[in-house]
């Protein structure tokens, strides 16, 4: 905590109440879930980060996807990933993720999360310890500090092309447009 900066919680406190109230949802496939549940007891107990799991994404502000995705999964995501309210965070939890990890030569696995959904931070390792989990969630308060964690700011002012993203994979979406397109900037 920034104990010899009260005037920073004083000048910002919605930055600070964000930065220290992380409450997660997790996408979990396979083997990325193994090292969230050590997280949340006694021994590394991540709510004195302020980092608490709810059960569903309309509470959440920050987004761990751990596990491989593939073209099946990513539906999910990017529909828990709307859900969610503003500000909201995203870390692309273990090797996986980032780059398709141990499945990255399958057909249907995808290795580019972020061109789909706005990925704020990633979390490398195959499986990362729990200490690696605290050490981006240190990571994403700096980045939310300094303004840097946008990725929910790029999603709304580049809409086109990530709603064409997801478009291409997966042709029309079973829902509506989250933000209003511009014309001819995406397939029909």
């Amino acid at each position: 905590m920034d104990r010899n900066n009260l005037i920073k919680w004083l000048k910002e406190p919605k930055k600070m109440g964000n930065k220290y109230s992380l409450w997660a949802v997790y996408f979990s496939t396979a083997c990325g879930v193994i090292e969230v549940p050590p997280v949340l007891t006694s021994r590394w107990d991540a709510e004195r980060f302020g980092v608490i799991p709810v059960a569903t994404p309309r509470q959440a502000n920050l987004f761990l996807i751990t596990g491989y995705v593939t073209t099946k999964t990513l539906k999910a995501i990017i529909r828990t990933y709307e859900q969610m309210a503003e500000p909201k965070y995203t870390i692309g939890f273990g090797s996986c993720p980032i780059n398709g990890g141990m499945y990255w030569d399958s057909y249907n696995t995808i290795k580019h999360l972020d061109k789909f959904i706005p990925v704020d931070g990633w979390i490398a390792g195959c499986m990362p310890r729990p200490e690696a989990i605290f050490i981006g969630v240190t990571k994403l308060w700096g980045m939310i500090d300094k303004g840097l964690a946008t990725g929910y700011i790029r999603y709304r002012e580049h809409y086109d092309y990530y709603r064409g993203n997801q478009e291409r994979l997966f042709g029309s979406m079973e829902w509506p447009p989250l933000y209003s397109l511009k014309e001819g900037t995406h397939d029909e």
